[in-house]
């Protein structure tokens, strides 16, 4: 049975345009745009109108950077696939990516099957994966190919976590070298984990307990040595590289200078490192904890490069990095040993806002809050037109978004499964309105009307940017 959606009267903004049009569904899809008011548009039938004068119409967001269930630190990230699609719901994104993750000594598939199991029949929205590699070997090597024929197109490696996730320089270059043959896309977390591992330990025999030196020992030093030791490796390779939650102005001058030179690097950053800083961990009665991720938090002169990365394309994708871990009972595990907190901020549901914020603020156009936030994302990760846009044919992911709502972030008023938010208090003008999930909507007028195992697992092409 047809089932057809007319939106009235909004402003679509895509990465690409503004256009006051009337946007009409049907079976899970775009099937037209019109100007409103056109003899085209007053043609539009549908068995429902929705009134999005003086509201924009834009695109779910794409969210490529979540953990949900993840095991770290001794415990899990609080959000399960159920509750965190149903926050990004609310919050304006219609699809994750999220991290399987392969365990040392065990296989690819092993990790990948693990969380198709979490995630199967819990979602709100749809969702894809990119896949940790843990235990770089020829096994592991081989079953990269198989992983990239069959949607999961791009491979995590950590610089960071030693006896972890970490991998050396020259597992992280046979990896490459795969990707560079098969198509994949090597996301990097860069940092230099054995010299941070060493400054952690120095830190604790001074007594330098408190959440505050977790930023201090991760250093921006040596999240630049690693960015810059990544792009090198890449280009030893032949292959593209994207640097996730990138944080730092030194990491962000080496972004730039290799694509002046023409490489196919990219970069990330999360709303975390745009409006947050060592004051939060710095915040009294270990209430810094809540603050701790990886990379960390840095001073606030490091936001403006961030942005200028942003309005130049050095850093083409803002993420949330959403690895939320209560306060009570998780971050708590670090009282007295921040190298014991929980690394990991909740945040999956402000994403939309914050950016809306910023374009307020004067930070980025509005077309460019789209491409950054669902767009680029789509492209970077192979899911693009399908996602990140509105256009005919497109999956009817799109959210009615009121420009002039003024909100209060507060863990009283949030969605996400965590007791606080990392934005406590904070006051923001944008709020979305409705949302709409391949044509059904999850959420109808601030009312949450998703459901569980309506979202589906998305097979990815390779990264468009580089066809």
């Amino acid at each position: 049975m047809s089932t057809r959606t007319v939106i009235r009267g909004g402003l679509v903004i895509t990465a690409s345009d503004e256009v006051h049009a009337d946007v009409l569904m049907e079976d899970g899809r775009i099937a037209a745009l019109a100007a409103s008011g056109t003899p085209a548009a007053e043609a539009f039938t549908a068995e429902r109108t929705v009134d999005a004068t003086g509201k924009y119409v834009i695109p779910g967001g794409v969210d490529a950077h979540t953990h949900m269930e993840l095991p770290f630190g001794g415990t899990f990230a609080s959000d399960t696939f159920e509750t965190g699609t149903r926050a990004a719901a609310w919050g304006g994104t219609t699809t994750i990516v999220d991290f399987a993750v392969q365990s040392v000594g065990h296989t690819l598939r092993e990790g990948l099957d693990t969380w198709h199991a979490k995630a199967e029949g819990t979602c709100a929205i749809d969702y894809a994966f990119h896949m940790i590699v843990s235990d770089v070997n020829q096994e592991t090597l081989k079953e990269m190919d198989l992983l990239v024929e069959e949607g999961v197109t791009s491979f995590k490696q950590f610089m960071a976590y030693p006896g972890v996730f970490y991998s050396d320089d020259g597992q992280i270059l046979r990896a490459m070298q795969r990707s560079a043959d098969n198509g994949g896309l090597i996301m990097m977390h860069a940092e230099n984990g054995i010299a941070i591992d060493v400054l952690v330990e120095q830190a604790l025999a001074r007594g330098e307990t408190d959440p505050r030196f977790h930023g201090e020992v991760r250093k921006a030093l040596l999240e630049a040595e690693a960015t810059h030791r990544a792009i090198r490796l890449a280009q030893v390779a032949g292959a593209p590289l994207y640097v996730v939650h990138v944080s730092a102005t030194e990491a962000v001058a080496e972004l730039a200078r290799a694509r002046d030179d023409g490489l196919p690097v990219f970069g990330e950053t999360c709303p975390q490192y745009l409006f947050l800083s060592t004051d939060n961990l710095a915040e009294p009665d270990f209430e810094g904890a809540k603050y701790v991720c990886s990379t960390p938090l840095r001073p606030k002169e490091h936001q403006a490069a961030l942005w200028r990365g942003l309005r130049t394309n050095d850093l083409q994708v803002v993420s949330t990095d959403h690895c939320p871990f209560c306060f009570s009972g998780q971050k708590e595990l670090g009282r007295g040993d921040f190298s014991k907190i929980p690394n990991g901020l909740p945040g999956v549901e402000n994403r939309m806002d914050l950016l809306h914020q910023a374009v307020l603020d004067g930070h980025i156009s509005r077309r460019r809050w789209i491409e950054i936030a669902c767009a680029t994302p789509a492209r970077m990760f192979g899911l693009y037109p399908k996602k990140g846009t509105i256009a005919p044919g497109t999956d009817a992911d799109v959210v009615i978004y009121d420009p002039a709502a003024e909100q209060v972030l507060s863990a009283d008023t949030h969605h996400m499964n965590v007791d606080y938010s990392a934005y406590e208090g904070k006051r923001v003008t944008g709020r979305v309105e409705t949302v709409f999930s391949r044509g059904v909507p999850v959420v109808t007028d601030r009312e949450y009307t998703g459901h569980a195992g309506h979202g589906v697992y998305t097979p990815r092409s390779t990264c468009q940017y580089l066809n």
